[in-house]
């Protein structure tokens, strides 16, 4: 098991380690409601170092990424990152991804870390274009401070106005310090934050002045069980669950990332599948009675027919209820349709509603 620049750091907090994508990384801290409460009202720090990190530059690198992604890289200005997918050729999902554009002619795209070694497979088949490509994820490490109190923490570290940086956007500059690092707008929650990355060495300087510039607006360390939930309430897809190599971005509800003004991997089946609709879509649902459902429990309908099956599900820790996503059967995965969750051999009635659920 690959260990993270920080691991030590983890378990020197008493984090209960587990291991997830080939990684030993802490689940949790305090407790999977303290810290999903902390990041909702103040601010959290997550370790996710695990993710990989690619630079793709030179010639052809805007060609290449063009070809391998769905969203429209034209669409990118230096500064700014966009959400995306890398489609295989039958119809499937490679991985999601994130794809920052550092200047002309050089990119930075951050992978999942189960999907490394597959993504850079991938990418390199199609790379006839001369990209120069370079994996950098054994080299790089990631935090993501989030939640309301994310950027006033942070500000203290840095002479970067974080405060113009919109959503989605990045710069490089000095944290705590430590130079060159990537600092951006985005982050998994929903509650918003920056995530930034920087050479494994610094990693536990960044840690440690995070913490304390965040101790009197309430940061705490936070685990991959709260990551899960947060990103839950928001309805945003977990590669492995709701999205995968058999899923396409059009029945995971993923279109908006899908531009055909453009030529890319599977344009074509994706286009067929937007222009006559498909037989099952990721929708969101929330539980009318008690329950809690947990992924590839079955869907089914008033006559007990399986009708989908459930990628994601948990207690919502802010709505108290049970909630998920779910890949259902045409018609079923209208707003506002009537399905059944099984929880252990147990019909629990359920609605489809629109995400975020929260």
């Amino acid at each position: 098991m690959k260990k993270t620049a920080l691991y030590d750091k983890h378990v020197s907090l008493g984090a209960k380690i587990v291991p997830f994508a080939g990684f030993e990384m802490p689940v949790q801290y305090s407790g999977v409601t303290e810290e999903h409460f902390a990041v909702r009202e103040k601010a959290g720090l997550f370790d996710v170092s695990h993710m990989g990190q690619f630079f793709i530059e030179g010639a052809g690198s805007k060609e290449l990424l063009q070809y391998v992604t769905t969203n429209n890289v034209d669409a990118l200005e230096n500064g700014k990152a966009q959400y995306s997918c890398l489609p295989n050729e039958n119809g499937g999902i490679v991985d999601d991804l994130i794809v920052y554009k550092m200047e002309d002619d050089k990119y930075f795209v951050v992978v999942n870390a189960s999907n490394i070694d597959k993504d850079w497979d991938h990418i390199s088949k199609y790379n006839t274009f001369g990209a120069k490509m370079t994996n950098a994820s054994d080299e790089m490490s990631l935090l993501a401070v989030q939640g309301p109190k994310a950027t006033e923490i942070l500000q203290k570290l840095t002479e970067t106005n974080l405060s113009e940086i919109p959503y989605y956007h990045f710069t490089v500059g000095s944290v705590a310090g430590v130079s060159e690092v990537i600092i951006s707008n985005t982050g998994y929650t929903g509650s918003g934050g920056f995530e930034i990355y920087f050479k494994n060495e610094s990693a536990e300087k960044l840690w440690d002045a995070i913490i304390e510039a965040g101790a009197e607006g309430g940061i705490i360390p936070c685990g991959l069980a709260s990551r899960d939930t947060l990103r839950l309430e928001k309805g945003f897809c977990l590669y492995g669950n709701d999205i995968d190599d058999t899923t396409s971005p059009i029945e995971a509800g993923l279109g908006w990332i899908t531009k055909f003004d453009k030529d890319f991997v599977s344009k074509e089946t994706f286009a067929k599948q937007k222009e006559e609709g498909v037989t099952r879509k990721l929708v969101g649902f929330e539980l009318t009675d008690k329950g809690v459902p947990r992924h590839d429990y079955p869907v089914v309908d008033t006559e007990g027919n399986v009708i989908g099956k459930v990628t994601s599900g948990t207690q919502s820790p802010m709505k108290k209820v049970g909630l998920g996503l779910a890949y259902v059967d045409k018609p079923h995965f209208k707003l506002g349709s009537e399905i059944f969750i099984q929880v252990r051999n147990k019909n629990i009635p359920a609605k489809v509603v629109k995400a975020p659920f929260v």
